[in-house]
């Protein structure tokens, strides 16, 4: 029963690693090549992965990542944790403030 819970499961799976530093783009992307979606608890690891490139560059390359698969009873708890983050956005409050 708790294994049903709890059960996490570990996949390896490839993945292809983009980082840009260009005039035009700033950013470092990975996509999964794996049948599935990752889901709210899932942790993601990508192995021997560059970390930057050098300023006017572009680099695409292919790694493997470790998929750790949360269980239903982290996951529930995840989702649980992530809305009652967002509920916090709502406690914010504007008034109005008076120019001297």
């Amino acid at each position: 029963m708790i294994a049903w819970l709890n059960g996490r499961t570990t996949v390896e799976v490839p993945c292809t690693v983009e980082i840009e530093q260009t005039p035009e783009s700033l950013h470092a992307h990975v996509t999964l090549d794996a049948a599935f979606e990752i889901e709210p608890g899932d942790e993601v690891q990508v192995h021997d992965s560059p970390v930057s490139v050098p300023y006017g560059e572009r680099l695409v390359v292919r790694r493997t990542a470790t998929v750790i698969r949360a269980g239903r009873l982290e996951r529930l708890w995840t989702k649980l944790a992530g809305h009652l983050e967002l509920t916090e956005l709502y406690e914010v409050s504007f008034s109005e403030r008076r120019r001297l």
